[in-house]
C-alpha cells in the first residue's frame, strides 16, 4: 500500500474455513492477508471511477441516434408527447 493512499481499518467476521483459505493463499503468493482482501474488494467493486450519466451509458450502448426514421423535432416538439405516459 502506498503512502499516498489513506487507509482505514475495518473489522469483519469470516468463517474458519475462509480464514484457512485466506492464510493459505497469502502464504502461497507471499502477500499479506490484508493485501489479498483489498485486491478482492477492489476487484468486486471495480475501478473507482465517477459514475456515468444516462446519456454516457446510452451513447456507449449505441442507443444515441438509433432511430433511423422519425421527425427531426421528436425530442423537442410537445405534440409528439401527447398521451405519453397515460394509461390506455
Amino acid at each position: 500500500m502506498s503512502d499516498a493512499m489513506s487507509s482505514q481499518r475495518i473489522t469483519i467476521r469470516i468463517s474458519e474455513s475462509l480464514v484457512k483459505r485466506l492464510k493459505k493463499q497469502a502464504g502461497m503468493k507471499g502477500r499479506s492477508e490484508s493485501a489479498l482482501v483489498r485486491e478482492a474488494l477492489e476487484s468486486y467493486f471495480g475501478e473507482d471511477s465517477p459514475s456515468s450519466s444516462a446519456y454516457d451509458l446510452a451513447r456507449e450502448a449505441g442507443l444515441i441516434g438509433c432511430v433511423r426514421v422519425g421527425p427531426s423535432d421528436l425530442s423537442t416538439n410537445r405534440k409528439h408527447f401527447e398521451g405519453f405516459g397515460e394509461s390506455r
